[in-house]
């Protein structure tokens, strides 16, 4: 059943507008937009879809087909933070976040989204992003994509409770088809990065742990307040702002655990650039290989990883993957893996095969391809 026949079924009329907005594959840059580093995500071709129905009172009606039967009720005028149920605040969020004042009138929203959940592709931003850009073209805001962005993630850390950079929100709203997004996470200044692997017989697979995970549980707060520690003790804004030999120089100055943190924040800021300078010179073995140094800093010193997703890349690496990591905030979700096309399906038979022999979860897969930012559906 299509979006808009959910929405009829259950507000009894058509919807006035449809947007989308896609999930993202972190290329690589992983903890790192609330670092002040630059990111390199693209998005993918799926997407969370937001029907829109205008009222002439200003309440707002939410429904959604990944939560069936739940009708979640508000008014713009008194929204507060953490209100309604957790799917139902992504939404909530970016209502509040812009403000009753701009708001003439309420809104029934039907959402229907094809990003799994807590498999480390945003699903939670692709649904704010799908939201403020379907209100935006209503209202005829003419706001710009980073000032969307940033209403999203105002959303997300002070109405969901979740602390997270601006990344996701930004390649959700500002993805343009066969590119990566070079992402100034202090200034939302980006550079779309070409990144067309199939010209290069490679393809990039995604691997889903079905492993799920829960951001809002302390452990991402937890790791981001471990890095605004230790740019305090060292004296700058943020991590993005020390050079990696200075940083080594003052290992002294932090605990062991503080260090290690941090550590993997300098350094993966590092091979952000050189992801992007082996992407122009098309020294993907290389690229392969910072894939790898991230998984392991991810998994050795922010201590985010688990079985599940080391076990995906330890095989897709040892089957000819030229490199794999996790992706996503961690404890779960997803990897990826750098893969030739003609690979594709041996390195998915081995991973069943370990998943299984390791008593994990049949995992799932899927190949990840640049694809456009937010769109409009349908109108009218």
């Amino acid at each position: 059943m299509e979006i808009s026949e959910h929405f009829h079924s259950t507000f009894g009329y058509s919807p006035t507008l449809i947007s989308g907005a896609p999930g993202r594959v972190n290329l690589i840059g992983e903890h790192i937009d609330y670092n002040g580093g630059d990111v390199l995500p693209f998005a993918i071709s799926e997407l969370a879809r937001a029907a829109f129905g205008a009222r002439t009172d200003s309440k707002i009606r939410l429904a959604s087909s990944q939560f069936p039967g739940e009708i979640i009720e508000a008014d713009t005028h008194i929204l507060t933070p953490l209100y309604g149920q957790m799917w139902s605040r992504y939404i909530l969020g970016v209502f509040w976040a812009v403000g009753s004042a701009r708001l003439a009138h309420g809104f029934d929203i039907y959402i229907d989204s094809s990003v799994p959940i807590g498999a480390g592709l945003s699903s939670s931003a692709a649904v704010e992003a799908s939201v403020a850009y379907g209100l935006n073209e209503y209202f005829h805001w003419n706001m710009s994509m980073p000032d969307l962005a940033r209403i999203c993630q105002k959303a997300e850390n002070d109405f969901v409770g979740m602390p997270c950079g601006i990344m996701d929100q930004s390649i959700a709203l500002m993805a343009t088809e066969g590119h990566a997004l070079l992402l100034d996470t202090r200034t939302l200044a980006s550079q779309q990065i070409p990144f067309d692997l199939a010209h290069h017989g490679l393809e990039l697979l995604v691997i889903d742990t079905r492993v799920h995970h829960e951001l809002v549980d302390g452990g991402y707060a937890e790791r981001r307040d471990s890095c605004e520690k230790a740019a305090e003790i060292l004296g700058v804004a943020t991590l993005r702002e020390i050079s990696r030999e200075e940083f080594e120089s003052r290992k002294s100055e932090l605990d062991a655990t503080t260090y290690l943190r941090a550590h993997h924040a300098v350094t993966e800021i590092e091979r952000v650039h050189r992801a992007v300078d082996a992407l122009a010179a098309g020294e993907f073995e290389e690229l392969g290989e910072l894939l790898n140094q991230s998984h392991h800093s991810l998994r050795d010193e922010f201590t985010v990883s688990c079985p599940e997703l080391d076990c995906a890349v330890e095989t897709a690496n040892a089957h000819g993957a030229l490199g794999a990591r996790m992706i996503g905030g961690g404890y779960g979700g997803s990897a990826i893996a750098l893969i030739k096309s003609v690979d594709a399906e041996n390195i998915k038979l081995k991973i069943e095969g370990a998943f299984a022999k390791s008593g994990f979860i049949e995992p799932h897969f899927f190949t990840a391809l640049p694809s456009a930012g937010a769109q409009i559906i349908q109108q009218g």
